[in-house]
């Protein structure tokens, strides 16, 4: 759903002034402001997320999660979510946009298998701007064996490469086959080489291989939670730390992932 004038219903928790907009009659506009009323909205997140807000009465479970003016909400009783629906257009100038299908760059798609979430045209658009479209594809994300760790060839400009680096974080969301090579790319944020930069665009050519890849999660898997773990000891060829790594899957649809690199060096295997 998207909100009309999400700005009208915010919180001010400070004062606000204006300057007088044009068509106001008085004599020296330059001498007036206006102060601007605070809102009220009764809403509270959860605590580990400032967006989403949870709704629970009995067996009855709603899901809200807001960006801007723009929200998509999603339970297990559909009474109960047209109730709420129905509620929030008394209270707010409010449009229906129907099933979710793209939400902050995720695509999502509905089939008998399940729902599939992609960023496809948001690979496309870092394609298009690394100037890539017509490039021929690579077949791996990163070379094997690669030595960037090491590497001691010639500088790159380094803003160019943080614009790139931040899209592919976001990109992650939906690309966990690109985990690793990100991880990699992340460490040289402050020391970057030519061969760091061709790494990132070999990436790219990587996407345009396979801009749809995404997340399919199945409507036939059981509701099972399982998690795996794993840990590398002396991984980085830089600082000898280990990498720590976890997966959970809910049925057979993976859910969340992360890997990272230890705060301290073991120094046995124990």
């Amino acid at each position: 759903m998207d909100v009309h004038n999400a700005f009208l219903h915010g919180d001010l928790e400070e004062e606000v002034y204006m300057r007088l907009s044009p068509g106001f009659k008085c004599s020296d506009p330059s001498k007036y402001v206006v102060s601007v009323n605070p809102c009220m909205v009764s809403n509270k997140p959860i605590d580990d997320d400032y967006s989403l807000f949870t709704y629970r009465s009995g067996d009855k479970i709603i899901h809200i999660l807001v960006y801007v003016d723009d929200f998509i909400f999603a339970g297990n009783d559909l009474a109960a979510l047209n109730s709420f629906e129905a509620q929030l257009h008394q209270c707010f100038h409010m449009k229906d946009l129907g099933k979710l299908k793209y939400f902050l760059g995720i695509e999502v798609s509905r089939g008998p298998d399940g729902i599939c979430l992609s960023q496809r045209k948001y690979a496309l658009d870092i394609i298009n701007e690394a100037g890539l479209l017509g490039c021929q594809p690579s077949a791996v994300p990163i070379e094997l064996n690669h030595h960037l760790a090491s590497d001691k060839g010639l500088m790159h400009d380094l803003a160019q490469y943080r614009r790139l680096f931040g899209r592919f974080i976001y990109l992650t969301i939906t690309r966990p086959d690109l985990c690793y090579v990100v991880h990699i790319l992340s460490q040289f944020m402050k020391s970057l080489r030519a061969a760091h930069w061709d790494a990132a665009l070999r990436l790219v050519r990587y996407l345009k291989g396979s801009p749809a890849q995404g997340i399919l999660l199945r409507s036939d898997s059981a509701i099972v939670v399982s998690a795996y773990c794993d840990s590398g000891y002396n991984a980085c060829p830089l600082t000898r730390r280990s990498l720590s790594a976890y997966v959970t899957d809910l049925g057979d649809s993976l859910i969340p992932w992360k890997t990272k690199k230890q705060d301290t060096v073991s120094s046995s295997s124990a």
